[in-house]
Protein backbone atom coordinates (compact mmCIF):
# COMPACT_ATOMS: atom_id res chain seq x y z
CA UNK A 1 0.00 0.00 0.00
CA UNK A 2 1.42 3.42 -0.98
CA UNK A 3 1.64 6.44 1.30
CA UNK A 4 -1.08 8.00 -0.85
CA UNK A 5 -3.48 5.15 -0.12
CA UNK A 6 -2.84 5.39 3.63
CA UNK A 7 -3.48 9.10 4.11
CA UNK A 8 -6.68 10.35 5.69
CA UNK A 9 -9.45 11.63 3.48
CA UNK A 10 -10.18 15.35 3.55
CA UNK A 11 -13.28 16.90 1.97
CA UNK A 12 -12.58 20.25 0.30
CA UNK A 13 -15.91 21.65 -0.82
CA UNK A 14 -17.05 18.28 -2.15
CA UNK A 15 -13.69 17.29 -3.60
CA UNK A 16 -12.17 14.49 -1.54
CA UNK A 17 -8.41 14.05 -1.43
CA UNK A 18 -6.32 11.46 0.37
CA UNK A 19 -7.03 7.81 1.02
CA UNK A 20 -6.06 6.81 -2.50
CA UNK A 21 -8.51 9.17 -4.19
CA UNK A 22 -7.40 10.61 -7.56
CA UNK A 23 -4.71 13.28 -7.24
CA UNK A 24 -6.47 16.64 -7.54
CA UNK A 25 -5.03 19.42 -9.70
CA UNK A 26 -4.85 22.89 -8.18
CA UNK A 27 -3.91 26.37 -9.28
CA UNK A 28 -4.00 29.89 -7.88
CA UNK A 29 -5.47 33.04 -9.35
CA UNK A 30 -3.20 36.02 -10.03
CA UNK A 31 -5.98 38.60 -10.31
CA UNK A 32 -6.83 40.94 -7.41
CA UNK A 33 -9.33 38.87 -5.42
CA UNK A 34 -11.31 42.06 -4.75
CA UNK A 35 -12.01 42.22 -8.50
CA UNK A 36 -14.76 39.61 -8.58
CA UNK A 37 -15.34 39.80 -12.33
CA UNK A 38 -11.70 39.31 -13.28
CA UNK A 39 -11.20 36.59 -10.71
CA UNK A 40 -14.28 34.63 -11.74
CA UNK A 41 -13.32 34.93 -15.41
CA UNK A 42 -9.87 33.50 -14.68
CA UNK A 43 -11.26 30.67 -12.54
CA UNK A 44 -13.68 29.69 -15.30
CA UNK A 45 -10.80 29.49 -17.76
CA UNK A 46 -8.92 27.33 -15.29
CA UNK A 47 -11.98 25.12 -14.74
CA UNK A 48 -12.29 24.63 -18.50
CA UNK A 49 -8.62 23.62 -18.64
CA UNK A 50 -9.11 20.99 -15.91
CA UNK A 51 -8.44 22.78 -12.62
CA UNK A 52 -10.17 20.97 -9.76
CA UNK A 53 -9.38 23.20 -6.75
CA UNK A 54 -8.64 26.94 -6.92
CA UNK A 55 -6.87 29.18 -4.41
CA UNK A 56 -7.20 32.95 -4.06
CA UNK A 57 -5.12 35.27 -1.93
CA UNK A 58 -6.98 37.09 0.84
CA UNK A 59 -4.86 40.06 1.95
CA UNK A 60 -7.75 42.42 2.79
CA UNK A 61 -11.23 42.41 4.31
CA UNK A 62 -12.59 43.37 0.89
CA UNK A 63 -10.96 40.30 -0.63
CA UNK A 64 -12.48 38.12 2.09
CA UNK A 65 -15.94 39.52 1.39
CA UNK A 66 -15.45 38.94 -2.33
CA UNK A 67 -15.06 35.21 -1.75
CA UNK A 68 -18.78 34.75 -1.19
CA UNK A 69 -19.68 36.10 -4.63
CA UNK A 70 -16.75 34.38 -6.33
CA UNK A 71 -17.82 31.05 -4.86
CA UNK A 72 -21.39 31.59 -6.03
CA UNK A 73 -20.22 31.93 -9.62
CA UNK A 74 -17.81 28.96 -9.85
CA UNK A 75 -18.20 25.21 -9.52
CA UNK A 76 -14.89 24.06 -8.01
CA UNK A 77 -13.75 24.30 -4.38
CA UNK A 78 -12.35 27.66 -3.29
CA UNK A 79 -9.32 27.91 -1.00
CA UNK A 80 -8.28 31.10 0.79
CA UNK A 81 -4.57 31.85 1.00
CA UNK A 82 -3.69 33.72 4.20
CA UNK A 83 -0.46 35.41 5.27
CA UNK A 84 0.24 37.20 8.56
CA UNK A 85 -3.31 38.34 9.51
CA UNK A 86 -5.42 35.75 11.32
CA UNK A 87 -8.49 37.97 10.92
CA UNK A 88 -8.41 37.38 7.18
CA UNK A 89 -8.52 33.63 7.79
CA UNK A 90 -11.60 33.96 9.98
CA UNK A 91 -13.26 36.34 7.51
CA UNK A 92 -12.52 33.96 4.64
CA UNK A 93 -14.15 31.10 6.53
CA UNK A 94 -17.17 33.26 7.31
CA UNK A 95 -17.49 34.08 3.61
CA UNK A 96 -17.58 30.47 2.51
CA UNK A 97 -13.99 29.39 1.83
CA UNK A 98 -13.86 25.61 1.42
CA UNK A 99 -10.35 25.45 2.89
CA UNK A 100 -7.81 27.91 4.23
CA UNK A 101 -4.06 27.88 3.80
CA UNK A 102 -2.05 29.30 6.69
CA UNK A 103 1.44 29.14 8.11
CA UNK A 104 0.68 29.03 11.87
CA UNK A 105 4.13 30.46 12.49
CA UNK A 106 3.44 33.82 10.86
CA UNK A 107 -0.08 34.79 11.90
CA UNK A 108 0.63 36.11 15.35
CA UNK A 109 1.00 33.44 18.01
CA UNK A 110 -0.95 30.67 19.69
CA UNK A 111 -4.09 32.58 20.63
CA UNK A 112 -4.58 33.84 17.09
CA UNK A 113 -4.01 30.37 15.66
CA UNK A 114 -6.57 29.06 18.13
CA UNK A 115 -9.12 31.64 16.97
CA UNK A 116 -8.65 30.47 13.38
CA UNK A 117 -8.96 26.83 14.42
CA UNK A 118 -12.19 27.54 16.31
CA UNK A 119 -13.67 29.25 13.24
CA UNK A 120 -12.66 26.30 11.07
CA UNK A 121 -14.08 23.84 13.61
CA UNK A 122 -17.50 25.51 13.53
CA UNK A 123 -17.84 24.76 9.81
CA UNK A 124 -15.51 21.73 9.64
CA UNK A 125 -13.28 23.58 7.15
CA UNK A 126 -9.91 21.95 6.38
CA UNK A 127 -6.75 23.86 7.19
CA UNK A 128 -3.74 23.48 4.93
CA UNK A 129 -0.58 23.99 6.93
CA UNK A 130 1.93 25.47 4.53
CA UNK A 131 5.66 25.71 5.24
CA UNK A 132 8.17 26.96 2.67
CA UNK A 133 11.94 26.74 2.88
CA UNK A 134 12.11 30.52 2.59
CA UNK A 135 10.13 30.99 5.80
CA UNK A 136 12.00 28.46 7.94
CA UNK A 137 12.41 29.62 11.54
CA UNK A 138 15.79 31.02 12.57
CA UNK A 139 16.27 28.44 15.32
CA UNK A 140 15.79 25.57 12.85
CA UNK A 141 18.20 27.15 10.38
CA UNK A 142 20.75 27.34 13.19
CA UNK A 143 19.98 23.81 14.42
CA UNK A 144 20.52 22.24 11.00
CA UNK A 145 23.22 24.72 9.92
CA UNK A 146 21.21 26.05 7.05
CA UNK A 147 17.92 25.48 5.30
CA UNK A 148 17.50 21.71 5.02
CA UNK A 149 14.85 19.11 4.30
CA UNK A 150 15.04 17.99 7.93
CA UNK A 151 14.36 21.53 9.12
CA UNK A 152 11.39 21.95 6.81
CA UNK A 153 9.86 18.70 8.06
CA UNK A 154 10.42 19.59 11.71
CA UNK A 155 8.84 22.99 11.16
CA UNK A 156 5.78 21.47 9.50
CA UNK A 157 5.32 18.81 12.19
CA UNK A 158 5.66 21.41 14.96
CA UNK A 159 2.75 23.32 13.43
CA UNK A 160 0.70 20.17 12.92
CA UNK A 161 1.18 19.28 16.58
CA UNK A 162 0.20 22.81 17.59
CA UNK A 163 -3.17 22.44 15.89
CA UNK A 164 -3.62 18.83 17.02
CA UNK A 165 -3.14 20.07 20.59
CA UNK A 166 -6.14 22.32 19.93
CA UNK A 167 -8.11 19.13 19.20
CA UNK A 168 -8.40 19.71 15.46
CA UNK A 169 -7.18 17.31 12.80
CA UNK A 170 -8.97 18.28 9.59
CA UNK A 171 -5.61 19.05 8.04
CA UNK A 172 -3.60 19.01 4.82
CA UNK A 173 0.17 19.57 4.84
CA UNK A 174 2.29 21.41 2.31
CA UNK A 175 6.09 21.61 2.44
CA UNK A 176 7.73 23.37 -0.47
CA UNK A 177 11.11 24.54 -1.65
CA UNK A 178 12.48 25.98 -4.87
CA UNK A 179 15.38 23.54 -4.44
CA UNK A 180 14.04 20.48 -6.24
CA UNK A 181 16.09 17.79 -4.52
CA UNK A 182 15.59 19.35 -1.09
CA UNK A 183 11.87 19.33 -1.74
CA UNK A 184 11.95 15.67 -2.80
CA UNK A 185 13.93 14.67 0.31
CA UNK A 186 11.57 16.60 2.58
CA UNK A 187 8.56 14.72 1.21
CA UNK A 188 10.34 11.40 1.62
CA UNK A 189 11.08 12.25 5.25
CA UNK A 190 7.58 13.52 6.00
CA UNK A 191 5.50 10.84 4.29
CA UNK A 192 5.88 8.15 6.95
CA UNK A 193 5.61 10.62 9.85
CA UNK A 194 2.07 11.86 9.27
CA UNK A 195 -1.35 10.50 8.26
CA UNK A 196 -2.47 13.73 6.63
CA UNK A 197 -2.78 14.20 2.87
CA UNK A 198 0.05 16.11 1.24
CA UNK A 199 -0.21 19.04 -1.17
CA UNK A 200 2.86 18.75 -3.41
CA UNK A 201 4.63 21.30 -5.57
CA UNK A 202 7.94 23.00 -6.29
CA UNK A 203 7.55 26.59 -5.12
CA UNK A 204 8.94 29.57 -7.04
CA UNK A 205 9.95 27.16 -9.80
CA UNK A 206 10.25 29.89 -12.42
CA UNK A 207 8.96 30.69 -15.88
CA UNK A 208 6.93 28.37 -18.07
CA UNK A 209 10.10 26.82 -19.52
CA UNK A 210 12.34 26.45 -16.47
CA UNK A 211 9.42 26.00 -14.09
CA UNK A 212 8.00 23.13 -16.09
CA UNK A 213 11.31 21.30 -16.11
CA UNK A 214 11.87 21.74 -12.37
CA UNK A 215 8.26 20.86 -11.53
CA UNK A 216 8.21 17.81 -13.77
CA UNK A 217 11.41 16.44 -12.23
CA UNK A 218 10.40 17.18 -8.64
CA UNK A 219 6.79 16.05 -8.90
CA UNK A 220 7.74 12.89 -10.77
CA UNK A 221 10.29 11.89 -8.13
CA UNK A 222 7.76 12.48 -5.35
CA UNK A 223 4.59 11.14 -6.96
CA UNK A 224 6.27 8.04 -8.34
CA UNK A 225 7.02 6.97 -4.76
CA UNK A 226 3.32 6.99 -3.97
CA UNK A 227 3.55 10.33 -2.15
CA UNK A 228 1.17 13.23 -2.75
CA UNK A 229 -2.59 13.69 -2.81
CA UNK A 230 -3.01 17.01 -4.62
CA UNK A 231 -0.59 19.03 -6.73
CA UNK A 232 0.10 22.49 -8.06
CA UNK A 233 2.63 23.27 -10.75
CA UNK A 234 3.76 26.79 -9.79
CA UNK A 235 4.71 28.82 -12.87
CA UNK A 236 5.43 32.47 -13.55
CA UNK A 237 2.86 32.97 -16.29
CA UNK A 238 -0.73 32.27 -17.22
CA UNK A 239 -2.04 29.83 -14.57
CA UNK A 240 -3.79 27.85 -17.33
CA UNK A 241 -0.29 26.61 -18.21
CA UNK A 242 -0.08 25.13 -14.70
CA UNK A 243 -3.13 22.97 -15.39
CA UNK A 244 -1.85 21.75 -18.74
CA UNK A 245 1.47 20.82 -17.18
CA UNK A 246 -0.09 19.08 -14.18
CA UNK A 247 -2.34 16.97 -16.40
CA UNK A 248 0.59 15.95 -18.57
CA UNK A 249 2.75 15.06 -15.58
CA UNK A 250 0.01 12.88 -14.10
CA UNK A 251 -0.71 11.19 -17.44
CA UNK A 252 2.97 10.53 -18.07
CA UNK A 253 3.27 8.85 -14.66
CA UNK A 254 0.18 6.75 -15.34
CA UNK A 255 -1.68 8.46 -12.50
CA UNK A 256 -4.44 9.87 -14.70
CA UNK A 257 -6.18 8.82 -17.87
CA UNK A 258 -8.11 10.84 -20.39
CA UNK A 259 -7.18 13.47 -22.90
CA UNK A 260 -5.28 13.12 -26.13
CA UNK A 261 -1.52 12.64 -25.88
CA UNK A 262 0.33 14.24 -28.77
CA UNK A 263 3.74 12.83 -29.76
CA UNK A 264 5.89 14.32 -32.48
CA UNK A 265 9.34 13.76 -33.92
CA UNK A 266 12.14 16.23 -33.14
CA UNK A 267 12.66 17.13 -36.85
CA UNK A 268 15.79 16.47 -38.89
CA UNK A 269 17.20 17.19 -42.31
CA UNK A 270 14.55 14.96 -43.90
CA UNK A 271 11.74 17.17 -42.64
CA UNK A 272 10.14 19.01 -45.57
CA UNK A 273 7.17 20.63 -43.81
CA UNK A 274 6.67 23.10 -40.98
CA UNK A 275 6.48 20.30 -38.42
CA UNK A 276 6.94 22.63 -35.45
CA UNK A 277 3.98 24.74 -36.51
CA UNK A 278 1.88 21.68 -37.40
CA UNK A 279 2.53 19.94 -34.08
CA UNK A 280 1.59 23.14 -32.25
CA UNK A 281 -1.66 23.40 -34.21
CA UNK A 282 -2.50 19.77 -33.47
CA UNK A 283 -1.84 20.25 -29.75
CA UNK A 284 -4.21 23.23 -29.66
CA UNK A 285 -6.84 21.41 -31.70
CA UNK A 286 -6.99 18.32 -29.49
CA UNK A 287 -6.98 20.15 -26.14
CA UNK A 288 -10.75 19.94 -25.74
CA UNK A 289 -11.45 16.65 -27.55
CA UNK A 290 -12.49 14.06 -24.91
CA UNK A 291 -10.62 11.04 -26.25
CA UNK A 292 -8.08 8.86 -24.44
CA UNK A 293 -5.77 8.15 -27.38
CA UNK A 294 -2.29 8.91 -28.68
CA UNK A 295 -1.84 11.11 -31.76
CA UNK A 296 1.44 11.25 -33.69
CA UNK A 297 2.65 14.17 -35.80
CA UNK A 298 5.60 13.12 -37.94
CA UNK A 299 7.75 15.08 -40.36
CA UNK A 300 8.78 12.35 -42.76
CA UNK A 301 6.62 10.15 -45.03
CA UNK A 302 9.43 7.57 -45.21
CA UNK A 303 10.02 6.84 -41.52
CA UNK A 304 6.83 8.43 -40.18
CA UNK A 305 4.53 5.40 -40.39
CA UNK A 306 6.97 3.15 -38.57
CA UNK A 307 7.79 5.71 -35.89
CA UNK A 308 4.09 6.36 -35.34
CA UNK A 309 3.10 2.71 -34.98
CA UNK A 310 2.51 3.00 -31.24
CA UNK A 311 0.06 5.87 -31.76
CA UNK A 312 -3.62 5.29 -32.38
CA UNK A 313 -3.65 7.76 -35.24
CA UNK A 314 -1.12 10.04 -36.85
CA UNK A 315 -0.15 12.23 -39.74
CA UNK A 316 3.16 12.50 -41.58
CA UNK A 317 4.09 15.27 -43.98
CA UNK A 318 6.22 15.39 -47.11
CA UNK A 319 6.69 17.69 -50.06
CA UNK A 320 3.20 18.65 -51.15
CA UNK A 321 1.53 15.59 -49.68
CA UNK A 322 1.10 13.74 -46.43
CA UNK A 323 -0.13 10.50 -44.95
CA UNK A 324 -2.93 9.57 -42.60
CA UNK A 325 -1.73 6.70 -40.41
CA UNK A 326 -3.56 4.37 -38.02
CA UNK A 327 -1.62 1.96 -35.79
CA UNK A 328 1.41 2.31 -38.04
CA UNK A 329 -0.52 1.50 -41.23
CA UNK A 330 -0.98 4.04 -44.01
CA UNK A 331 -4.69 4.73 -44.52
CA UNK A 332 -4.43 7.20 -47.36
CA UNK A 333 -2.48 10.06 -48.91
CA UNK A 334 -3.78 13.61 -48.64
CA UNK A 335 -2.51 16.99 -49.87
CA UNK A 336 -0.12 18.57 -47.37
CA UNK A 337 -2.45 21.53 -46.96
CA UNK A 338 -5.25 19.19 -45.81
CA UNK A 339 -3.32 17.25 -43.18
CA UNK A 340 -4.66 19.17 -40.19
CA UNK A 341 -8.26 19.15 -41.38
CA UNK A 342 -8.06 15.45 -42.23
CA UNK A 343 -6.86 14.69 -38.72
CA UNK A 344 -9.59 16.89 -37.24
CA UNK A 345 -12.31 15.02 -39.12
CA UNK A 346 -10.91 11.67 -38.12
CA UNK A 347 -10.80 12.60 -34.44
CA UNK A 348 -14.33 13.96 -34.36
CA UNK A 349 -15.62 10.73 -35.93
CA UNK A 350 -13.29 8.51 -33.92
CA UNK A 351 -14.62 5.09 -32.97
CA UNK A 352 -11.33 3.38 -32.25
Amino acid sequence: MTYRERTRTVNIGGRVIGGGNPIAIQSMTNTPTEDVGATVAQIRKLEAAGCEIIRCTVPTAEAARALAEIKRQISIPLVADIHFDHRMAIAAIENGADKIRINPGNIGGGEKVKAVVEAARERNIPIRIGVNSGSLEKELVEKYRGVTAEGIVESALDKVHMIEDMDYDNLVISIKSSDVMMCVKAHELLADKTPYPLHVGITESGTVTSGNIKSAIGLALILNQGIGDTIRVSLTGDPVEEIRSAKLILRTLGLRKGGIEVVSCPTCGRTKIDLIGLAGEVEKMVADIPLDIKVAVMGCVVNGPGEAKEADIGIAGGIGEGLLIKKGEIVRKVPETQLLETLRQELFSWEG
